[in-house]
């Protein structure tokens, strides 16, 4: 297939371009200038050129604090961009899938979140979000938005990468207890669009293989208990960890409100198209191996 993967130089977008070619698939993988959402003759002319099979959405705007300020780009982005690939795909009648987040949810739910509950942001990046999501389902019903959460991996900025670098440099750290989630690795997430691409390039509008999934990384967890592991894992390649202080959210005040509760129940994607929530501590090991060998 010829894959065509917006946002190249992101956590997901660096793990497709070695998952995919792997798997067999022709890769154009597209940043700007080549391919800028901000500018829709760019993304005409890269479809013309290249004319994809399938197109995938790595790209967004994710700066979860500045975009409460930001409000302009983060739509422009995350919703404007959304559904501008949402019409190219569907004039050229390929399918698209697009990666979202537990944002779009209030966080206050006391169980995992499912596809059917009522959505509700309380924050810019997750409106946003949200309004890409629902823009790109009008747009192109051949369209699957992947809802996931705590993303991380050996490239670019994400939790054990800061939180290997303030143990480097501090004796010890304060990690947020009452926040949930599951952490979800990059080439986990790749390894599911690889699973996907097959099924939903051969399906006509209205197969059950399109629509919204939920896909993280298992077992649920904590930061708390996200930070425990990653430096049990350090320690046992050498590194000296520091002492760990749980501390509430109040503890932590950002600019954003971050969900209590980003628990996504994952049970509809392995029903549907068989891609099971990967355990997050078996990539966790991959990762240290290179983060800190």
């Amino acid at each position: 297939m010829r894959v065509l993967v917006v946002g190249r130089i992101g956590q997901v977008g660096t793990e497709l371009a070695l998952k995919l070619p792997a798997s067999g698939h022709e890769v154009l993988s597209t940043e700007p200038p080549e391919l800028d959402l901000l500018k829709p003759e760019t993304v005409r002319a890269c479809f013309e050129a290249f004319r994809p099979d399938i197109v995938v959405n790595a790209a967004a705007y994710t700066a979860v604090d500045k975009a409460e300020d930001d409000i302009d780009l983060a739509y422009a982005i995350n919703r404007d961009g959304t559904a501008l690939l949402g019409r190219e795909t569907a004039r050229i009648g390929v399918p698209m899938i697009h990666f979202s987040t537990d944002y779009v949810f209030a966080g206050d739910k006391p169980t995992p979140y499912v596809e059917s509950d009522p959505t509700g942001p309380v924050g810019i990046y997750g409106a946003s979000k949200l309004a890409g999501d629902l823009a790109l389902a009008e747009a192109n019903p051949r369209s699957v938005v992947l809802r996931t959460a705590w993303v991380c991996s050996a490239h670019g900025g994400n939790f054990v990468k800061t939180m290997l670098r303030l143990g480097r440099e501090r004796p010890e750290l304060g990690v947020v207890a009452d926040q949930h989630g599951a952490p979800t690795f990059a080439d986990d997430l790749a390894d599911a669009v690889v699973a996907l691409i097959p099924r939903l390039v051969a399906a006509p509008v209205g197969d059950a293989g399109f629509g919204v999934f939920h896909l993280t990384g298992q077992p649920f967890t904590t930061w708390y208990g996200f930070a425990e592991a990653i430096f049990a894992g350090a320690a046992a390649r050498g590194e000296k960890a520091p002492i760990l202080r749980a501390i509430t959210t109040a503890d932590y005040p950002t600019k954003a409100t971050r969900p209590a509760n980003s628990r996504l129940d994952c049970s509809r994607i392995a029903a549907v198209h068989g891609v099971r929530a990967a355990d997050w501590r078996g990539a966790l090991e991959r990762c240290l191996g290179v983060l800190v060998g």
